[in-house]
């Protein structure tokens, strides 16, 4: 069948692209703690050298690098352009471009300053009163431990007072807080220092164009909704699959874990444009609340419904993989897991008796981010005479990464004088039907925080309720001192994640599928 949403080469129409939002942002000064961290160079550079490529960012638009080691503005801007030129060279990059668009880069980092301050000191914060005027956003892209001491360090200077002609806003990355427990604390410290509407949790999963575009498909089409329910859905799979380990970061994940990485974040963020309920408007208080309605719904995990693994020694993709214990900053005995496989339970009218399954990996025997959504079979009797055994059931699939897309899963006659059935699929391709421009993620996000717009950040109350399910799990881990299930590298996961859906007589489509 013909792809949905490929265009032939004389029909396409590139004034079909989607056009940027319609004027820049307002002027603001935009402070990374973090200035020579890798989230600084290979993620919020790319973004803000888009924005900027774009005509989204205001002529007095600035960036301030904050970091405790020595520097100056000169040795800031070359490394930071150094590592834009490092983009050209690999096509398999997140942010790949052929070049860097020189005159873009000179107006950009010609704004940029390096500020050397230890951030866990006021003394070093207040200098940065003379550097800042009008409105302000603080980048907390430095380690988890650090956000509150930096909130509450910049309201002791006085740089988070806002203004009737002033906004100042604060940015804070994930991992927020690391069981429910923390993460309540953390919320408490930062609503001392700043408001809530001040405060931007950002998740990066929510910056990518297939995952908005879950919204796009379930709500801006007549045909999709009607069907979003447990009377026609059999169950849900989300999954985020990674063929990399922890490739040097031991140390960072040896007290995270796959769990407290990808669940209460980016996996319950699919959770929620997947099986939210309608909004009454895309507004950010509309949609964050639709969002913790949902949460709500979400019943706390039952241990027996939390499988964890971790990759032993195996070959990904053709490459060779030690170990995750044989890591460098792994404990060589460690239980920390790097998979995880879950069953939710979701309690509401529209999703009752429905599981939705998740799982997330590394070194695994693909990569594939996406939401599978099986259709219960059509009634078989009508076929009962004919060759076809079973009818396959309708499946959508929600691709995010790398494939970028939908494909429908359709029962169609295979040609011939008998009724004989067979799968197909309908695909639409965002590359086969919109012009492509390289990007990484955070430029929509760092765009609606200028300009206020906080419908894809999480609200305290979001963060706090997607805890609450995971918590039990994590819980019980630390009980038991079995540990995880090992399974090899460049495998599908362990065996009890197979299990898990087996006992409900379903099964996770393989990472392999087209």
């Amino acid at each position: 069948m013909e792809p949905v949403g490929k265009v032939s080469s004389n029909e396409r129409d590139d004034t079909r692209i989607a056009p940027p939002a319609s004027k820049p942002a307002p002027p603001c000064t935009l402070v990374i703690f973090g200035a020579h961290g890798d989230l600084t160079k290979r993620l919020l550079t790319p973004a803000l050298y888009n924005l900027l490529g774009g005509g989204l960012l205001d002529k007095q638009f600035k960036v301030i690098g904050v970091d405790r080691v020595d520097g100056s503005d000169e040795s800031w801007r070359d490394e930071l352009g150094k590592t834009m030129q490092e983009f050209t060279k690999d096509p398999n990059a997140e942010f790949y471009t052929p070049q860097i668009d020189q005159g873009w880069w000179d107006d950009l980092s010609g704004r940029m300053s390096y500020y050397k301050a230890d951030f866990t000191d006021v003394s070093q914060l207040e200098g940065l009163k003379a550097k800042i005027s009008g409105n302000a956003i603080f980048y907390l892209a430095v380690a988890a431990r650090f956000f509150a001491t930096v909130v509450e360090n910049l309201g002791k200077a006085g740089l988070t007072q806002q203004s009737d002609d002033a906004f100042r806003r604060i940015v804070v990355e994930k991992p927020f807080g690391s069981d429910l427990e923390s993460a309540r604390e953390l919320n408490a410290r930062l609503l001392k220092v700043v408001d809530e509407s001040q405060i931007y949790r950002i998740d990066h999963f929510l910056g990518k164009e297939t995952v908005q575009n879950i919204l796009a498909m379930r709500f801006g089409n007549g045909i999709m909704e009607p069907l979003w329910r447990r009377q026609f859905i059999d169950y849900v799979e989300i999954t985020a699959a990674e063929t990399v380990g922890v490739e040097g970061r031991g140390a960072f994940y040896e007290p995270t874990g796959a769990l407290r990485d990808m669940v209460p974040n980016h996996l319950f963020q699919l959770l929620a444009m997947v099986a939210m309920e309608p909004p009454n408007s895309f507004s950010a208080e509309t949609v964050r609340t639709a969002k913790e309605q949902l949460f709500e719904a979400v019943q706390p995990i039952k241990p027996e419904n939390a499988i964890r693994g971790q990759y032993t020694a195996g070959t990904v993709q053709g490459r060779d993989v030690k170990a995750y214990r044989d890591s460098p900053g792994v404990d060589p005995h460690s239980n920390t897991e790097t998979y995880v496989a879950l069953k939710l339970e979701i309690e509401n009218w529209r999703w009752s008796g429905v599981p939705f399954y998740m799982r997330t990996g590394k070194s695994m025997t693909g990569r594939r981010t996406e939401v599978v959504v099986h259709f219960k079979p059509a009634p078989y009797a009508m076929f009962a005479d004919t060759p076809v055994d079973k009818l396959a059931p309708n499946i959508v699939t929600l691709n995010i990464q790398p494939t970028q897309g939908l494909t429908l899963g359709l029962n169609a006659k295979i040609p011939g004088p008998k009724m004989d059935l067979a799968g197909v699929q309908v695909k639409f391709r965002y590359e086969d039907a919109f012009k492509m421009t390289p990007n990484v993620g955070y430029e929509t996000l760092l765009y609606d925080c200028l300009t206020g717009d906080a419908t894809l950040f999480q609200r305290a109350d979001n963060i706090e309720s997607a805890w609450k399910v995971v918590d039990p799990a994590l819980k019980s881990w630390e009980a038991d001192q079995n540990g995880p299930e090992l399974y090899a590298a460049g495998s599908a996961g362990p065996q009890g994640a197979e299990a898990l859906l087996s006992k409900s007589g379903h099964s996770w489509r393989p990472l392999d599928h087209g």
